[in-house]
């Protein structure tokens, strides 16, 4: 059974055809997910359990499991490489597609915040080390060797179409990206745990659910001596908590790499490399005319500013809370608002983009997609429960109308921006559109025309009466086909992209390092109650917040390809 193909890679006819290795490939797929799913079920269970005082799951176990998962990935990693090395066959084709410079910039960024974090949380553990499980200083020393080895996988092995050793690479490789969702579970939980034990002490109520797994472990085996009372110490702690997000983004830019490389394995191309597109730091604002990118700028030093100016309100005088949220709200009122009309500019330019739509299937692009309209939800599911809350609630105030125009905003922005994005990764490369407006006329009626607008029609081949221009000529003609319209379409198009990056990265920034006005505003808590809100928060916004991060590297396609 022959494997889809990429839109750059054509299937070549000198191919080899899937042999009987390949018959059992769904029958690998399936072996290689069920192992995944219950590992990730195993791993579900105990990072849960371990986030409530009433459970008798202790951090501690949470740790051990996430180290051995890394030890057992890490040794799988190495011997992909040396097989892959030593075997000259194991790899014969490589997607064009999959692994792009930026994902990979993306994942090494991510992966060095991540290492600083893992020096944090061991400067942090280590700091009543007397009192401690071992495990929890051990724990950020494999995770740092576990990134250091898996950056280097994915950056040298991110293209591969395996053919070797096919179940045990799928079955390797669907393990290692449940390794990196189970760190991310543990990351997204232990964030909320903070977050939670903050708004439980701002508020000073004790009937709050509190998610200390580390200061109940502490408390239980050395009591008050565990507790982080020296200033390096606290300086440990809030730094590694600020390096979260970058530890969440790097797991599931990760993951998805790793999902793209499961989907290769086995997967037969044609030999000739497809479409690559490279990007410096040159041509960044190349063929723009400045204003997205300008705007953008603008917006995202405004948003730093709001971010700060929120932060420092809500966790200072109470009286000041209602004000910061205001200028929150207002903010990313108008950035949301900015950001539709912006994406719906784009859709309307591409109903006059005459480029064909690209409909191979593509494992890349395919996951892209899924995942955009995947992490949507939790944004969407946020929203419609501050609707609910808003509308139905009390009291009707200046920041209840701010809070409902926001959630109706985001839901109206994720759904026009998704439209935009996805339409303009199934778009073709520049070039794909049909060179200018001759008639489609059968080539016996054309009686003067030059050799290279005929060849771009369909079904007209050369004819011996006509006479080749010259060079001169033909450069002239190309001048004259190819009109300026395209030009202009695309130099707004890539404005577009530009401006929708910067907008998508400061409104990652906000809550990814702390933004909660969710409970910072009480209307939510008070209608659904404490315990029923942060559930849907904690369970949801992750996704929103990677949902940004995953638009910000598909617009930088959108760039490129644009």
């Amino acid at each position: 059974m022959s494997e889809e193909l990429a839109p750059g890679p054509k299937e070549s006819p000198l191919a080899p055809q899937a042999g009987p290795r390949e018959v059992w490939k769904k029958g690998g797929r399936l072996l290689s997910v069920l192992l995944a799913v219950n590992v990730l079920l195993l791993a579900c269970t105990l990072i849960s359990g371990g986030a409530f005082n009433k459970v008798a799951v202790y951090d501690t176990d949470v740790f051990a499991l996430l180290t051995t998962m890394m030890l057992l990935a890490v040794l799988w990693i190495l011997f992909y490489l040396l097989r892959t090395v030593r075997c000259p066959g194991a790899v014969p084709y490589r997607d064009a597609h999959a692994g792009p410079i930026w994902l990979r910039g993306g994942l090494v960024l991510f992966g060095i915040c991540t290492l600083v974090m893992d020096v944090f949380k061991t400067g942090y553990y280590s700091s009543f080390f007397e009192c401690q499980s071992a495990i929890k200083i051990l724990h950020p020393l494999i995770q740092a060797v576990f990134v250091m080895i898996q950056t280097y996988f994915l950056w040298v092995s991110a293209k591969d179409c395996v053919h070797v050793h096919l179940d045990l690479t799928r079955c390797g490789l669907m393990f290692t990206l449940t390794t990196n969702l189970a760190i991310w579970m543990a990351a997204v939980v232990d964030e909320s745990v903070h977050q939670a034990h903050s708004y439980s002490s701002s508020h000073s109520n004790a009937s709050h659910t509190r998610l200390a797994s580390d200061q109940r472990a502490g408390n239980a085996v050395g009591g008050d001596s565990c507790l982080c009372s020296t200033a390096v110490c606290q300086i440990f702690q809030q730094g590694y908590f600020y390096l979260y997000p970058f530890n969440i983004e790097y797991s599931l830019f990760a993951s998805t790499m790793l999902y793209v490389m499961w989907k290769n394995v086995g997967r037969l191309l044609a030999s000739t490399p497809g479409h690559s597109h490279t990007l410096s730091p040159v041509s960044l604002f190349r063929e723009t005319f400045f204003a997205g990118p300008v705007l953008g700028l603008l917006l995202f030093v405004a948003g730093l500013a709001v971010f700060i100016i929120y932060e420092v309100q809500v966790s200072g005088d109470g009286g000041r809370t209602q004000q910061a949220l205001v200028i929150y709200y207002s903010f990313n009122i108008v950035c949301l608002g900015l950001t539709t009309l912006v994406s719906l500019s784009g859709s309307i330019i591409y109903r006059f983009d005459r480029r064909a739509m690209d409909h191979h299937k593509n494992p890349t692009r395919t996951l892209d997609v899924a995942l955009l309209m995947g992490a949507a939800l939790g944004q969407y599911a946020i929203s419609y429960y501050s609707i609910v809350a808003v509308v139905v609630g009390t009291p009707q105030d200046l920041l209840a109308g701010l809070n409902l125009t926001h959630a109706l905003l985001m839901i109206a922005q994720h759904t026009f921006q998704n439209i935009f994005i996805i339409e303009s990764l199934h778009r073709g490369p520049p070039g794909a559109e049909p060179h200018g407006t001759l008639p489609k006329e059968p080539c016996q009626g054309l009686t003067f025309t030059n050799q290279v607008a005929l060849h771009t029609l369909p079904a007209c081949p050369p004819s011996p009466g006509l006479v080749s221009p010259s060079p001169a000529d033909q450069q002239e003609a190309v001048g004259v086909v190819s009109t300026p319209r395209s030009h202009w379409r695309r130099r707004c198009l890539k404005d577009i992209s530009l401006f929708l990056l910067l907008c998508n990265v400061i409104l990652w920034i906000m809550p990814a390092f702390g933004a909660r006005p969710h409970f910072s505003n009480t209307v939510e808590v008070d209608f659904y109650g404490y315990s029923l809100w942060a559930a849907i928060v904690n369970i949801c916004l992750p996704f929103g917040i990677f949902y940004r991060m995953h638009a910000v590297s598909s617009l930088l396609e959108v760039y490129v390809l644009s």
